[in-house]
C-alpha cells in the first residue's frame, strides 16, 4: 500500500497536479501604518525602511499591507514609542536609542560606545541574551520589539572648526545620539537629541554648533557639509548600530503565526541588505564630500583615550541609576569578555 501510495503522488507530482496552498488561502490581508524615524530620501537608511515594507508585502504574497509615512507624518518621531505603546500608531521603523528618556537601557539596544563591530554585537543578541533581554523591557511598555537594520560604523561628527584638543570641546552645543552624548557631557559638551529631519536647520540657524548623525553617504544627503567642513572618524561611539521596528502588542496579535514570521524574516533580510550597502558605499561619499571641500580628520589617541575615560565612568554612573541598564550591561560585557578569545585569535589584529 504504501508503495502505491508512492508511485501515485510521484505521478501527481510529476504531472503538476499538486501544488502549494497560496499563502493567500492561508492568511488575511493585515492592514498596518508604519512611521519612518528617517526621511525616505536619505541614503541607506532612509531606504531600508522602503525595503522592509516591500520584503514583507512579497514574502506574504501581498497578504501584509504595510504603508509607509514620512518622519512625523502620523506623530512626531519622539512620540513614536508611547504611541505604539498606547497602540494608536500600529507600528514604527526607528531605533531603540531615540527613547532614553524612558530608560538610558534602550540605548544598548541600538548601539554602545567602543563597542562591537556588527558580527559580535549580532553574536551577542542571538546567541548571548541580547534578544530576551530587549524583548522582555520592551513587552513591559506593550511593544513588539525586532531588530530589522545594522549598519556599519558611523562618522564621529561635524564641526564648524577643527578640534585640536578637548578644551575647544568645552561649550560646544552639538546634537548627539544615545550614550555616546553621555560622555560628550562629561568633556563639558551641551548635548541634545534631535531628529534626523531637524538637525541641518538647527546646524544652520546656529541652534547648534555641531552635530554627528551617521555615516558618510547618509550625512552627505542631509547635507551637514554645507555648514561644517571639519569631519571626524573614527564613530568611537557607534562601531555599529541595530535600529528596531516597534510594533503595538495589539497589532501583533493581529498578524497570523506565519505573518509573525515573514515579519521577523524580512526584517533579517533588510539588515543584510542595509549592512551590505553600508559598507560599499561609503568610500564614494567620502571622496565627494572632499571634493566639496570637507577637512577629513582622524581623532588623535590622547583624544580616544579621553573619550574611553569618561565612557567608563558613564557606565559606573548608569549602572547606579537603571536596574535595567546594569542587568543588560552584565550580560552584554560577560558576552563581550568570553568572545575576546575567538576576537583576539580568530581575526587579523
Amino acid at each position: 500500500m504504501k508503495k502505491i501510495l508512492s508511485v501515485t503522488l510521484g505521478l501527481f507530482l510529476s504531472a503538476g497536479l499538486v501544488v502549494e496552498q497560496p499563502v493567500e488561502a492561508a492568511d488575511k490581508k493585515v492592514r498596518a501604518q508604519m512611521a519612518g524615524a528617517f526621511p525616505s530620501s536619505t541614503a541607506i537608511l532612509g531606504a531600508a525602511q522602503l525595503r522592509f515594507v516591500k520584503l514583507a508585502k512579497e514574502m506574504s504574497a501581498g497578504t501584509l499591507d504595510i504603508k509607509f509615512f514620512e518622519p512625523g507624518a502620523l506623530v512626531p518621531g519622539s512620540q513614536y514609542f508611547d504611541a505604539v505603546s498606547n497602540g494608536s500608531l500600529d507600528m514604527a521603523y526607528t531605533a531603540a536609542g531615540y527613547f532614553t528618556g524612558k530608560d538610558i537601557v534602550f540605548a544598548m539596544f541600538t548601539t554602545v560606545p567602543f563597542g562591537p563591530g556588527p558580527g559580535e554585537f549580532l553574536a551577542w543578541y542571538e546567541y548571548g541574551g541580547g534578544n530576551a533581554l530587549m524583548e522582555e523591557i520592551h513587552g513591559k511598555f506593550n511593544i513588539v520589539s525586532i531588530n530589522c537594520g545594522l549598519i556599519a560604523p558611523e562618522a564621529s561628527g561635524w564641526f564648524r572648526e577643527e578640534i585640536k584638543s578637548l578644551d575647544n570641546l568645552k561649550g560646544l552645543k552639538m546634537r548627539f545620539f544615545g550614550l555616546g552624548a553621555n560622555v560628550m557631557q562629561k568633556l563639558g559638551v551641551a548635548t541634545q537629541l534631535l531628529q534626523a529631519g531637524e538637525i541641518f536647520q538647527a546646524l544652520q540657524l546656529g541652534t547648534i554648533d555641531a552635530t554627528e548623525f551617521s555615516m558618510p553617504t547618509m550625512d552627505l544627503t542631509l547635507g551637514f557639509h554645507q555648514v561644517a567642513k571639519h569631519y571626524y572618524f573614527p564613530g568611537w561611539h557607534q562601531q555599529s548600530s541595530i535600529g528596531q521596528l516597534y510594533v503595538s502588542k495589539k497589532k501583533w496579535g493581529e498578524f497570523s503565526k506565519t505573518q509573525q514570521e515573514i515579519i521577523r524574516g524580512a526584517c533579517s533580510a533588510n539588515m543584510l541588505h542595509e549592512f551590505a550597502e553600508s559598507e560599499a558605499k561609503q568610500f564614494g561619499a567620502m571622496q565627494e564630500l572632499k571634493a566639496k571641500g570637507v577637512m577629513i580628520h582622524q581623532w588623535p589617541k590622547d583624544m580616544l583615550d579621553a573619550f574611553h575615560k569618561a565612557w567608563l565612568e558613564v557606565v559606573e554612573e548608569q549602572k547606579k541609576k537603571s536596574e535595567n541598564f546594569a542587568r543588560v550591561w552584565k550580560s552584554y560585557s560577560a558576552f563581550r569578555d568570553n568572545y575576546k578569545i575567538w576576537k583576539d585569535n580568530g581575526y587579523l589584529q
